[in-house]
């Protein structure tokens, strides 16, 4: 495997370093054991960012890695109602990232779907954070999208691979 894809909850219940640090490990035993090198996040709060953080971090060591954004629109729009720190965070990524793509120039109410769909068909793994009794969210969709593809998806969320 060479790709990956990341997906999850804007709100995580879990302990934030407890949940960086396993995911430190599992993304260095991915590049190591597994080869990948190319990492796709989709620029959302919560699990993205800290997903592409730590692809960030993990590059200083491994600078094979690469940091790919895809976007489901323009950043203006995307973090038209976030606070100013989340948008410093998610700017400081934008710019440290190695590509960035937008599956659409503008918001409209389709794009995050148009973005999640772009993200799987990328890769050929996902990694996620995803609480399954929540069916209905973004994440879910994406979930089922690569199990459907079908590809392996590893959910931080319980420590287990999804079937």
């Amino acid at each position: 495997m060479k790709t990956a894809c990341f997906t999850g909850h804007r709100s995580i219940t879990s302990d934030i370093q407890r949940l960086w640090e396993d995911m430190y490990e599992k993304l260095e035993r991915a590049i190591i054991n597994g080869g990948i090198v190319d990492y796709y996040a989709g620029g959302a709060l919560g699990f993205d960012t800290l997903a592409a953080e730590t692809v960030l971090k993990l590059r200083d060591k491994y600078p094979q890695i690469t940091l790919n954004l895809v976007l489901p629109c323009k950043p203006e729009d995307q973090t038209l109602k976030w606070t100013e720190e989340q948008r410093e965070a998610f700017f400081s990524i934008m710019s440290r990232a190695d590509s960035v793509e937008f599956t659409a120039d503008r918001y409209y109410s389709g794009c995050m779907q148009k973005r999640n769909a772009c993200l799987v068909e990328l890769a050929e793994f996902c990694f996620c954070y995803w609480d399954s009794s929540n069916q209905r969210s973004g994440t879910a969709q994406t979930v089922r999208y690569a199990l459907n593809k079908p590809i392996q998806v590893w959910n931080f969320y319980n420590n287990r691979m999804e079937r």
